[in-house]
């Protein structure tokens, strides 16, 4: 049975790399000494693996890695601290802000007009 891992790097400026790999040893070491010129972390070494998540399935592998590579950095933050309450509450925030859960100009006004009625 092969084994997937998913990794969250934090690189020396503090952005984050995701990636997905078979071999977690080896890839982190090809990050660590800039085997790839042209790779996100080049420029951006020394790099520290922050999280990694074991998978047995290389599809769920990779649709973990697509999910969490669209996640800020304290998001990612959060998920490698295991401060679950902190992921939940930023997935929440981002979600509630996001342009299309925004209330229309009516839905506030009748929250005035609720709200305005039950202060009397």
């Amino acid at each position: 049975m092969k084994t997937y891992y998913i990794y969250i790097l934090e690189c020396s400026d503090h952005l984050t790399y995701t990636g997905f790999t078979n071999n977690i040893g080896r890839r982190f070491e090809e990050h660590q000494e800039g085997r790839n010129k042209s790779a996100f972390t080049y420029k951006r070494r020394p790099v520290t693996l922050l999280f990694h998540q074991e998978f047995n399935d290389a599809e769920q592998a990779i649709y973990f890695e697509k999910k969490i590579k669209k996640w800020s950095a304290q998001k990612k933050r959060a998920l490698a601290n295991k401060d679950f309450d902190r992921l939940q509450l930023l997935a929440e925030c981002r979600n509630f802000t996001h342009a299309k859960f925004r209330p229309t100009k009516a839905e506030i006004e009748e929250r005035l007009r609720v709200l305005s009625n039950e202060s009397v």
